[in-house]
């Protein structure tokens, strides 16, 4: 896994310093996501865990990250433009 990518994304209420430091990753994830892309394909590119190595491990974390990438766009978008 690449430096600094948790397996499981941590949750709050509100945007926290880990999808501050990695909103570049979810910006991927969605990319990845709308090109329909595998969870295998955006283990190993976006963040660095080998699915064939690793499959059930590569899938949580996608699926972690996909989870809080939507959030941060439907609810967590809330908190970047308030005022």
């Amino acid at each position: 896994m690449k430096p600094g990518i948790m397996e499981d994304v941590p949750w709050a209420d509100a945007i926290t310093v880990y999808d501050k430091e990695n909103f570049t990753i979810y910006c991927q994830i969605l990319n990845y996501c709308a090109d329909d892309a595998s969870i295998e394909e955006m283990a190993e590119r976006i963040l660095g865990i080998d699915p064939v190595l690793e499959p059930v491990r590569a899938r949580n974390a996608v699926r972690s990250h996909i989870d809080r990438a939507n959030w941060m766009v439907t609810t967590g978008s809330k908190h970047l433009f308030a005022g």
